[in-house]
């Protein structure tokens, strides 16, 4: 791969919409990427070239996408996927990473699907401003990350205008399902360094358990406990990147007493130890 541009974001937990990381790369010839999963949403869009997606379905059945330029792909958290550049054409794409509260309806509107993951923008303006907006997120690595929300959010009705879908307005209706969801993230936010369960977190909203995970499964498409670990992975990452703090004074910062415990669960969610994890971003 040429030289790019990648940016990860600060962990900020803003909750509607939450950015990760997003790049640009220019490809060379015989690129690939994968096969992985990812904890959240991922968009590319091909600027030049052209490549091939390869995406297990919701039964694992793995099905292939060739995408070229002007197109996009979205790649689902936890689905399994490859991609490949062509030999001819290698593409050149910038891609975002993001998820939170709204996250599934906007793809929803955009009209893409695991069946269905391809990218075909109906208005050409539309996706080139939706494109500039990528390269601008992935190159002012000196704005504040308030700047880099907001170009998430420009991204978001690019993505669904471009498709052609009509708009819809996607703030929160005010119902108490936002209220006991917005103050479970904010206590696990605050507390997420501590001994807290579902049981107290559900506490917290002053509703039942089982109710605090049918929300969850609802809205976010994970419980209430899943959320909390990756929510300290998240957090135990972005240590690993910004500091020298040993591995075992990470885990104890996330809520970890066991070290073997926290590698354990960093390796389920990001698919490497945390040593090597931080030994592969530093190079």
């Amino acid at each position: 791969m040429k030289p790019g541009l990648f940016y990860l974001f600060p962990n900020e937990n803003f909750l509607d919409l939450n950015p990760y990381q997003c790049g640009y790369a220019d490809n060379i010839a015989g690129a690939s990427f994968g096969p992985c999963t990812r904890n959240h949403y991922l968009f590319h869009y091909v600027i030049s070239g052209s490549g091939r997606l390869a995406a297990d379905d919701e039964n694992g059945v793995e099905h292939n996408f060739h995408i070229h330029s002007g197109q996009g792909f979205m790649i689902f958290p936890f689905q399994v996927t490859t991609y490949y550049t062509g030999k001819e054409h290698p593409w050149e794409y910038v891609w975002i990473e993001f998820d939170g509260v709204y996250a599934a309806s906007i793809v929803e509107k955009a009209g893409l699907s695991i069946a269905s993951p391809i990218y075909k923008p109906s208005d050409k303006v539309i996706a080139n401003t939706l494109m500039e907006t990528l390269m601008d997120m992935a190159r002012e690595c000196d704005r504040t990350p308030y700047y880099k929300i907001s170009k998430l959010y420009l991204f978001a009705d690019c993505l669904i205008r471009a498709a052609g879908n009509t708009y819809a307005a996607l703030h929160s209706d005010g119902s108490l399902s936002d209220y006991y969801l917005q103050t479970a993230f904010l206590y696990i936010e605050k507390n997420f360094m501590n001994d807290i369960s579902v049981k107290s977190i559900a506490a917290r909203c002053n509703i039942h358990r089982n109710q605090l995970l049918k929300l969850f499964k609802e809205r976010i498409g994970q419980g209430p406990q899943e959320y909390l670990i990756k929510y300290r992975m998240s957090r135990a990452a972005q240590l690993l990147l910004t500091t020298q703090l040993a591995i075992g004074e990470i885990a104890a910062a996330v809520g970890y007493a066991n070290q073997l415990h926290f590698s354990r669960a960093f390796k389920n969610v990001y698919g490497r130890s945390p040593k090597y994890f931080r030994e592969e971003k530093q190079v």
